[in-house]
């Protein structure tokens, strides 16, 4: 029996991914395809650094004052005709939305991609109430159709082959179809276009609110989001609370970011602005809008110092990108909606589950998330922080009379250690001389290394290198005599 990811622990989860070779190389191909296409693209715009500084300027700015920028995007939604909803948590969202296609006596709603309602689980509550949810978003349909989760912000089917999508594709009424991605992308437009004839409701995500118009904007390169947003009568917004900028002239700004940071490109194929429902004399638009402004964990990052900032995000998946943990296992070991660094920090702060506080484990903190996010986002520094907090959630949970766990007790080895030179300097000379017995000359290590239980996790992956033949402390000392005067 295969057990679901969600049901086992992070190394768990990582484990299997590290065993799927396909996985492996489809992640690095794709992510590598990716971060180059990003070098280039901000390369070709140039001064990029301040482009990243006014970014993180405009998103903090925005969060500092959230409440303003919310109030006037309200007024100004309403001022062309739309309805605006405040949710507080999942649940209340999930009832909206239901109530939403109770009212409009929806039969199907044909769905733009949005993280939003992923991290609500929408389709499933939907389709508990009877109403068929579809995703039209290529990448998004295909998970659907796989009863998979997306396992990239970008790019939802970045695991998935070509023959796996045609056997997917053929399961669903398709015949005889070749690998070919013409031939693929081909049924998939002929399928999904009949639904959107007879859709009741579009749904959509929102990269971007701006404040001083009332307006929406996607960015995509499908057309499926100009479908879901012109034909269905109806037109359900699912937005998180931080998503606002202040005007126009900011949504220029990461009309340059975004699109950079996420594939490569200038801009996407489609930037759609819209602005309330359809007006007197226009061929088609909804008829009726609702904008679902979801908190579900967000407003308690405001004011902390810690974690604020992880609400600049702008959801480009350009940390993904650059991760040396998430190009080894994807997407799905991070049994969250939000993966990669951004969902590391994420995910914990909108979940209190201890599956969800693991992830800061899931990171080398070599600080690459940093330099590729286009606003800035210490997400290293965030981990740190979130580790932090779980060692003092742990210590509490001692304090009511947990015992203390093997990392402890070999933190509190360490700091002994340390805290002598002497002993320091005994210690690292035997560990020199049984690291360089273990290692050998390479056919000795496959034997000695992976019998020693502290290093099998670290060599099962990855090669342990041999010693330097003098220590550091060995080549300064000698500097050190060598230098000194008579």
């Amino acid at each position: 029996m295969i057990i679901p990811s969600e049901q086992l622990g992070l190394r768990a989860r990582a484990a299997r991914a590290l065993s799927d070779p396909f996985l492996r190389r489809a992640v690095r191909f794709t992510v590598e395809r990716l971060r180059s296409g990003k070098d280039r693209a901000t390369g070709e715009l140039g001064r990029w650094e301040e482009w990243r500084e006014q970014g993180s300027r405009v998103r903090s700015h925005v969060v500092e004052h959230l409440d303003f920028y919310l109030a006037e995007f309200v007024a100004n939604v309403e001022r062309r005709g739309g309805h605006v909803h405040f949710a507080a948590d999942a649940a209340e969202a999930t009832r909206i939305v239901t109530e939403i296609a109770t009212r409009a006596e929806a039969k199907l709603v044909v769905k733009s991609k949005s993280m939003v309602s992923e991290e609500l689980h929408i389709n499933h509550h939907l389709e508990q109430a009877g109403v068929e949810c579809l995703e039209t978003d290529l990448g998004e349909w295909i998970v659907q159709l796989a009863r998979e989760t997306p396992s990239h912000l970008i790019i939802p089917a970045i695991h998935k082959s070509r023959h796996q999508v045609r056997d997917l594709f053929e399961a669903d009424g398709a015949h005889d179809l070749s690998t070919e991605t013409a031939v693929l992308a081909g049924y998939a437009r002929r399928r999904l276009r009949e639904r959107f004839m007879v859709a009741d409701i579009g749904m959509t995500g929102c990269n971007f609110a701006i404040a001083d118009s009332g307006s929406v904007v996607l960015f995509t390169n499908e057309g499926n989001g100009r479908m879901v947003t012109t034909l269905p009568k109806t037109h359900v917004v699912m937005m998180g609370m931080e998503r606002i900028l202040p005007s126009l002239a900011d949504l220029e700004l990461m009309a340059n970011l975004l699109p950079r940071s996420a594939t490569g490109q200038k801009i996407t194929t489609y930037l759609n602005l819209l602005s309330g429902t359809r007006r007197a004399g226009e061929a088609d638009g909804a008829r009726e809008l609702h904008i679902v402004i979801l908190d579900n964990g967000r407003s308690a990052q405001l004011g902390d110092p810690d974690f604020q900032e992880v609400l600049n995000c702008i959801r480009c998946g350009a940390c993904l990108n650059v991760c040396p943990v998430y190009r080894q296992m994807g997407g799905h070991s991070y049994a969250s909606v939000y993966s990669g660094p951004i969902g590391a920090v994420l995910s914990p702060l909108l979940s209190k589950s201890p599956q969800a506080s693991e992830l800061a484990n899931a990171s080398t903190l070599c600080g690459a998330c940093f330099e590729a996010c286009p606003v800035k986002i210490p997400l290293h520094d965030m981990l740190v922080r979130q580790r932090a907090r779980n060692v003092a959630s742990d210590a509490a949970t001692r304090a009511n009379g947990a015992p203390p766990s093997l990392e402890r007790w070999a933190f509190r080895a360490y700091a002994w250690l340390f805290s002598s030179p002497r002993l320091f300097r005994l210690l690292s000379g035997v560990g020199r001389a049984a690291q360089r017995a273990l290692v050998g000359d390479g056919s000795r290590a496959s034997f000695l290394v992976r019998r020693v239980p502290a290093l099998f996790g670290w060599v099962r992956y990855r090669a342990l290198p041999l010693p330097a033949k003098r220590s550091f402390r060995e080549r300064f000392a000698e500097l050190e005599r060598a230098n000194k005067p008579d």
